[in-house]
């Protein structure tokens, strides 16, 4: 096949780099001719890295190179080409300046496709005389590595046009994942999930930004916490794109923004390309303040509360831990006046279990239930616990078994839920509304959030190791017990917990009743 691409940018190059890789002639243009030539090098370059790697050989190198065409002129005429590529800046008019001078250079037959990632593809599409010849073809930075490719068909896009773009993709040795031309497309819309919430446990000062990234790192498995998350990509960006998901969704109590951002970004403080944002960067710069050392008794005895029945197999779980590690723990149906209370808690707060169940509220602390992916452990002080009792309860939940490393135990807010559970619910919630929806496949969903995102799991795959009733238990507990509309069960998650079925599973449709 002949592409054109349209922007000789990190994104143009890379796109270069992987078709050309892969065989197809490449026509690469920029209103900048040297922009076209720096792209050239460097794609030259990576894949004489490639060959120095030993994942390709010169002889690859060598046809890859010749395969990439510099064009002077980006309007030339194109007899020959079958697909263009837009790469440019993200602005809907300089867009549509380019699609619409292609389209008077270009023969009709010729596929049009933009990279964008936060435009609406219909839009950009109505600018073009014929924009049934339009379609989104959505990578992700570094192209050659990120293996995932969002097609978004337009409103108007011609039915055969996303097969066509799946097929080269997938040709291509990447991934393609068709989704619905919504705000975010999927990749982005999906990451709400986590930095949303993370910003909201800030909000309510449940924990600060070391721990609340420390817990989703070392509890959930996350290679980056969502602060790290943010710095990386720039707040400006990811602010941007959530406020613009949001609006696009008609203020969806789920997608909420945080008031916290637009005063960080005002002041500059965007993450690693300034220097400072959630932490600090450069020479000098001193990260996180290391955790405070573990002073308590951790010989106290303790005394579990009981949970519920969600908790139960999690419960279990923790007193063989604990019991393996030489803990102390008591039996029966009160504790003893000397133990520390561990109410493990399931969407709800461990304050409520103090008035519930008669518990004495100096020596009650929630902890988390959640298998970690880590050595951590998290420990949630109310208002009312004496800090003598959180110091001992953290040294007691930092003992490991014989032979075994210690845990690290962080010590939070007593909050509805925990700081993991509020996490985790809020990224399968916003995988399950995009599903339910039909936004796009929930196979689809979990393939392009764990190559795109680095997730552990996809949000379905990650809530069904949960299981669709337990979901449906910390959902309505976090929205019962805070009130807020942003926690509330998605109908996705309720109705297969009602019909046991796996939260992967996409179900029956009418279309499939019919014929």
């Amino acid at each position: 096949m002949r592409i054109r691409i349209i922007g000789a940018g990190a994104m143009g190059r890379g796109i270069a780099q992987w078709a050309a890789s892969a065989g197809h002639t490449v026509e690469l243009a920029d209103v900048r001719a040297e922009a076209v030539s720096d792209a050239v090098d460097f794609v030259a370059a990576m894949l004489d890295r490639a060959v120095a790697k030993g994942r390709s050989t010169a002889a690859e190198r060598d046809a890859a190179v010749a395969r990439v065409v510099p064009l002077a002129d980006p309007w030339a005429a194109g007899p020959e080409v079958e697909l263009v590529v837009e790469a440019v800046r993200e602005d809907l008019g300089t867009k549509a300046e380019v699609f619409g001078r292609l389209e008077r250079a270009l023969p009709a037959s010729a596929v049009f496709a933009t990279n964008t990632s936060s435009l609406s593809v219909t839009r950009i599409a109505a600018t073009l005389q014929d924009p049934s010849r339009l379609a989104g073809l959505h990578f992700f930075n570094p192209v050659p590595l990120m293996r995932i490719v969002e097609v978004v068909p337009g409103a108007a896009t011609r039915p055969e046009i996303p097969g066509v773009l799946t097929a080269l993709v997938e040709s291509c040795g990447h991934r393609a994942v068709t989704v619905a031309d919504t705000p975010g497309f999927l990749v982005n819309h999906a990451g709400r999930g986590l930095v949303t919430e993370a910003l909201a446990l800030l909000e309510e000062s449940v924990a600060g930004v070391a721990d609340i990234d420390r817990v989703a790192r070392d509890v959930l498995g996350l290679r980056m916490g969502p602060f790290e998350l943010m710095d990386l990509t720039g707040l400006d960006v990811t602010a941007a794109v959530i406020d613009a998901i949001w609006e696009g969704f008609r203020y969806e109590d789920r997608l909420r923004p945080s008031y916290l951002t637009a005063n960080r970004v005002a002041a500059g403080l965007l993450g690693r390309k300034t220097g400072r944002g959630w932490y600090a960067y450069g020479e000098g710069a001193e990260g996180p303040a290391p955790e405070a050392a573990v002073t308590g008794d951790g010989e106290r005895p303790v005394f579990l509360a009981g949970g519920t029945a969600a908790t139960a197999p999690y419960e279990e779980a923790l007193r063989d831990a604990l019991s393996a590690a030489g803990v102390r723990l008591e039996r029966g149906s009160a504790p003893s006046p000397d133990a520390v209370v561990l109410v493990p808690v399931w969407g709800t707060a461990a304050s409520g279990a103090v008035g519930r169940d008669g518990l004495p509220p100096e020596r009650t602390l929630g902890v988390e239930v959640l298998p970690a992916a880590g050595r951590r452990r998290v420990l949630a002080v109310t208002a009312a616990t004496a800090p003598r009792a959180a110091r001992d309860a953290r040294a007691v939940l930092a003992r490991a078994a014989a032979g075994e490393e210690p845990y690290a135990v962080s010590v939070v807010r007593d909050t509805a839920g925990t700081v993991a559970q509020r996490l985790l619910s809020s990224i399968v919630s916003v995988g399950a509304s995009i599903a339910e929806r039909s936004l796009a496949a929930p196979g689809d969903i979990d393939a392009a959030v764990t190559t795109g995102l680095g997730y552990p799991a996809g949000p379905l795959a990650w809530g069904e190791r949960i299981g669709a009733a337990r979901l449906l238990d910390l959902q309505r507990a976090l929205h019962a017990t805070t009130g807020d509309q942003r926690y509330r069960p998605t109908r996705w998650v309720a109705e297969r917990a009602a019909l046991g079925l796996a939260l992967t599973e996409p179900g029956v449709s009418p279309g499939d009743c019919l014929g």
